[in-house]
């Protein structure tokens, strides 16, 4: 039974400790604050909830009313841009790539932008420099989607802070976790002070909210560990699996119903002492990616995805693409069941989830398609043994050695 129940998880989140949930553990904004050099930082109930307060807030500072995203991110962000009576627009990917195309940015951004999304995905840093100068020319926002990619940085500083508004994730698995919580950060001072009083208005405490996420966070000290990640993820994504119930194994099942809610000061708390463990567990796991980097790269044939120039992201999981996606589809059904945190990010681009279909009823992008088409992650948690990331590597070499899977993978020889 307990080796049933040994799994490990498909992103490297930082552990907690029985000591975080101590009394006293300090000032969860002032630690951010600090680590991402910024003059203050606003805590919301999650990343999403950080997007939806954003969006709200630039609503009443413009009458434009439709916002730029990526084609190939989170199905939430599609959802909060709704959720705040806005547009969402689809931008497609540059082939190969997660980051916005150029010229599709410039096609899709127009006099009724009112913001566009630069998502920095898994921990990769995306290019700044030629798309903010897109976006900035059109007279919108520059919103960084830094959810994934606390602790990550561009030239030197800290991801989130070169748009106007940047935010993150304090989500499970995402790094730094209070199971359930957002971050805001925005240049200007009147418009921070704007994203508090719309934080204010449109967020209230909810004791039982905060009841449920400190039990979450319980629940996450106990079973964060390879023991207990089989209880806590590893049956229910085998069930799903067998299920067929692709979108509902990876999480991709989002509700257009967004809790919105105040973070109490227990749970504030204990993300202050768990941040301060945050750089030492980022720098271990990028030692280790070092590492498996140089091992991943010397398969052919498969490309890891790294960041743009300028950029040192952080090391959650690997992101992976396969040469096609009946190579993806192999190197899946040889792992995704095996618990070694091999699986997907999202499942499709986002014109392609049915509870999306309203919003995006025509979308030409076919890079972000092709993208969700061949991309897999590999864990980089801490707990991935040695000889199973060996494992990982010889199916990926197995797939794309030309002379035994070229006409079934449709491969090159």
């Amino acid at each position: 039974m307990a080796e049933r129940l040994w799994e490990v998880p498909p992103t490297a989140g930082l552990p907690m400790s029985w000591r975080d949930f101590l009394p006293r553990g300090g000032s969860l904004e002032l630690g951010l604050a600090a680590y991402l050099h910024q003059p203050e930082v606003q805590i919301e109930c999650s990343g999403t909830a950080a997007l939806v307060v954003a969006l709200t807030t630039l609503k009443q500072l413009s009458p434009r009313r439709s916002v730029v995203i990526p084609a190939y991110t989170c199905p939430l962000v599609a959802l909060a841009v709704a959720y705040c009576g806005l547009t969402p627009v689809l931008c497609d990917t540059r082939p190969d790539h997660f980051d916005l195309c150029p010229d599709s940015l410039a096609a899709v951004c127009n006099a009724d932008t009112l913001a566009v999304l630069i998502t920095h995905l898994g921990g990769r840093v995306a290019e700044l420099e030629v798309t903010a100068g897109i976006v900035r020319g059109r007279g919108a926002y520059v919103i960084e989607d830094a959810a994934q990619s606390l602790g990550a940085t561009w030239q030197g500083r800290p991801v989130g802070g070169f748009g106007d508004i940047g935010f993150y994730s304090l989500g499970v698995g995402k790094g730094l976790t209070i199971f359930g919580g957002g971050v805001l950060v925005a240049g200007q001072d009147e418009l921070r002070r704007q994203l508090r009083a719309t934080s204010a208005g449109i967020a209230p405490f909810s004791t039982r909210w905060e009841l449920r996420r400190m039990l979450e966070l319980a629940g996450y000290l106990g079973l964060y560990r390879p023991s207990g990640m089989g209880l806590a993820f590893g049956m229910s994504l085998r069930r799903r699996l067998k299920k067929g119930q692709l979108i509902e194994a990876v999480g991709d099942d989002c509700s257009a119903n967004i809790p919105l809610h105040r973070v109490g000061a227990w749970r504030k708390a204990i993300g202050a002492r768990a941040l301060q463990r945050l750089p030492d567990f980022l720098e271990q796991t990028a030692r280790q990616a070092e590492a498996r980097k140089i091992r991943l790269a010397a398969i052919p044939g498969v490309t890891l995805m790294r960041d743009a120039p300028g950029g040192t992201g952080t090391w959650p999981f690997f992101m992976m693409l396969m040469p096609s996606q009946a190579a993806r589809d192999h190197v899946l059904a040889s792992l995704w069941q095996a618990g070694l945190g091999v699986g997907r990010l999202f499942i499709h681009a986002l014109p392609d989830y049915p509870y999306l279909s309203a919003l995006f009823q025509t979308a030409e992008v076919p890079n972000a398609r092709d993208f969700a088409a061949r991309m897999f992650i590999i864990t980089n948690s801490p707990w991935l043994r040695n000889q199973d990331f060996e494992r990982i590597c010889s199916v990926l070499e197995e797939v794309v050695v030309p002379d035994s899977v070229e006409s079934k993978y449709n491969l090159p020889a």
